[in-house]
């Protein structure tokens, strides 16, 4: 097989250099070029006509949807999603894309998706574009989603953005809406995947946040640290996921 040319597209410089530096290890694979955003990409796209394209989605100025949704009717590269989308969003990747890489991931995951990546090629296949805009919006992100909650004996319709943040409680969840607490027999994992992994960060096993009601970060002890929101209530930041809120904040402006 002739040399793999790959397009990294990701704005952290540092997962970036963790890309290239596993393509590295990889025989007959040469990264073309790196983009930081979605309007470097287009421009790389056009040339450097690479072969694969580890595509970031949440990116500023052109995201990984939007620049894509620019390349109507242009023949496109295998695409490998890299993304922090929890389980549930990412059983449409394997549906519709080559792959996709969950943040953080390691190198035997990895591995598998160059495997897929080269028998996808090996077998002449293309990205077709009529799976690719299924895939796009089975995942962009829905804002204005709506959960639907018990109350004595109505059924309330909350918006997922009136959200503070949400507590596990046994076999129950929390969901702190303003100064009204509705409560669901659901599992954290699993309504996490219904909220917007671009404004909904979890912070410990058992608390998910709302970045628009984080007020500020206060270090505790151990890597841990103290997350106050505007109505003054008081969660812990433990340090596994320290990494991903640091990640979003940064961007959140």
């Amino acid at each position: 097989m002739n040399q793999l040319n790959v397009l990294i597209v990701d704005d952290e410089r540092l997962a970036r250099k963790r890309l290239r530096n596993l393509l590295k290890l990889c025989p007959g694979v040469n990264v073309s070029a790196e983009c930081a955003n979605g309007r470097e990409a287009l421009d790389a796209l056009a040339a450097s006509k690479p072969d694969v394209m580890f595509l970031d989605i949440q990116m500023p100025e052109l995201d990984g949807f939007a620049m894509l949704g620019q390349l109507n009717g242009h023949k496109l590269p295998l695409i490998v999603f890299v993304t922090a989308y929890d389980q549930y969003a990412v059983r449409a990747f394997e549906v519709n894309a080559v792959d996709y890489l969950l943040k953080p991931f390691d190198r035997e995951r990895f591995d598998k998706t160059m495997e897929r990546v080269r028998e996808r090629l090996q077998a002449g296949a293309v990205q077709p574009p009529d799976r690719l805009e299924s895939l796009l919006e089975s995942l962009r992100p829905r804002k204005e989603a709506r959960i639907a909650v018990r109350s004595g004996g109505s059924v309330l319709m909350v918006k997922t953005t009136e959200i503070d943040w949400v507590e596990a409680a046994d076999n129950y969840i929390c969901l702190h809406c303003g100064g009204t607490t509705h409560i669901l027999r659901e599992t954290m994992s699993s309504f996490g995947s219904l909220l917007d992994p671009a404004t909904f960060v979890r912070i410990h096993r058992s608390a998910i946040v709302n970045l628009d009601r984080i007020q500020q970060l206060q270090p505790m002890f151990r890597g841990d640290y103290r997350v106050v929101l505007r109505d003054g209530t008081q969660l812990t930041l433990s340090r596994n996921y320290r990494e991903r809120l640091q990640e979003l904040l940064l961007r959140w402006d």
